[in-house]
């Protein structure tokens, strides 16, 4: 009989639950796919990149509304350090609000749009909005749906040279509620394009994190289950550097899968005592996303011990790549990059937001059937924009 996170088919289905549970447990196989595309589309992907690589004054902007800004987050400043180039990460959704602020238009841009869908209103309009704002602009859309507004707009566009659209694998356009293959890949891929990886080990270090992943999501099944009988009404993230953006998205889906019922916060590792410690009582859940950098770590140690220290929190974990012992937390035992170890970490947080929704009594492929929340936004007004 057909399972996922050990739930058979018709026991998922009973609760609308079926297609979250398939598509967190598909991702292992889904970034070996992205592998082999990305691979396959490489020539044509540096005849189009090369040329704007090739100015170092370039701006990159990874952006996205929800989910798909929170990747970009994650992403950008690693690739910041790692490819020294201008990589900045806004959500459509403030691009748009107010783009003077961050479209800058006497530089060159590349704009990496991901997008699940492709048709929510800010999508195009970003795209839209940069065009219209900066001369020397160009595209590289990262989307799961190829029916999508974006897809449309790069078809019937005048500058058609300008856009590079890669179109995520099968099976990425998520038909749940949450972002969870369709995030993943589009993360994936930005890295296999603009990390400056060897063929080897990209396909070594993709290789890696789907092998540890596909354990990992039968191992982290007893926790993320038992997780979820305890009665947090708060769960905090908390990372650095990419994991704060980790962080972010974690909080973001525990938010959306449980409705609203269990309050999310995310903050950085040093960040958090600034204030938001205020949030940390007897009902909260506090999860660490630990670096693999060792100067990064000696920061994640320091505030995890002091968490457990303070006996505030209900429940105080941490991820790690390195081997550990401690009952608080939970190995990968993998001495991969930071930008690799982010996937297996998102499993993490899937699993739990998908346990805890059923454990609310809720349907996780759509957590709000009363529509006041879509999986595609609505309600949205575009207004022209006017530079004064």
């Amino acid at each position: 009989m057909q399972q996922y996170l050990n739930y058979s088919l018709d026991w998922l289905a009973q609760r609308n639950a079926q297609h979250t549970a398939k598509e967190i447990c598909q991702q292992p196989q889904i970034w070996r796919n992205v592998l082999k595309l990305v691979t396959q589309k490489r020539a044509e992907l540096q005849q189009f990149l090369q040329p704007l690589l090739a100015d170092p004054n370039l701006d990159i902007i990874l952006t996205g509304a929800g989910s798909s800004a929170f990747g970009g987050i994650a992403l950008a400043p690693w690739l910041r350090e790692h490819t020294h180039r201008n990589v900045f990460a806004y959500g459509t959704t403030e691009i748009v609000a107010s783009p003077l602020q961050y479209l800058r238009s006497n530089k060159k841009t590349l704009i990496v749009s991901f997008a699940r869908s492709g048709n929510s209103p800010e999508s195009v309009a970003t795209v839209k909005l940069a065009n219209q704002l900066i001369p020397d602009c160009y595209h590289l859309f990262l989307t799961c749906n190829p029916n999508s507004a974006l897809t449309e707009y790069a078809s019937k566009t005048n500058n058609k040279e300008r856009i590079f659209e890669l179109i995520m694998p099968e099976g990425t356009n998520d038909l749940s509620f949450a972002m969870t293959s369709s995030i993943s890949s589009m993360m994936l891929a930005t890295l296999l394009i603009l990390g400056n990886f060897e063929d080897k080990q990209a396909h070594d270090a993709v290789m890696e994190i789907a092998n540890i992943s596909e354990k990992k999501l039968i191992e982290w099944q007893t926790i993320t289950k038992q997780l979820a009988t305890q009665l947090h009404k708060r769960v905090i993230y908390v990372g650095s550097s990419c994991f704060t953006g980790i962080a972010q998205e974690s909080a973001l889906k525990i938010l959306e899968l449980t409705a609203g019922n269990i309050a999310s916060r995310f903050d950085s590792i040093l960040g958090l005592r600034h204030g938001p410690k205020f949030m940390v009582d007897k009902q909260s859940l506090i999860i660490c996303f630990f670096s693999n950098n060792a100067y990064v770590h000696k920061y994640d140690t320091d505030l995890f011990n002091e968490l457990i220290d303070d006996r505030i929190a209900s429940d105080v974990l941490a991820l790690t790549g390195q081997h550990s012992n401690n009952e608080h937390i939970l190995s990968v035992d993998s001495d991969i990059a930071d930008c690799w170890l982010i996937f297996p970490y998102l499993i993490f947080a899937q699993m739990l937001a998908f346990e805890k929704s059923l454990s609310c009594g809720l349907t996780p492929d759509n957590p709000c059937p009363t529509g006041e929340v879509n999986r595609v936004v609505k309600g949205v007004t575009i207004y022209p924009f006017n530079k004064v």
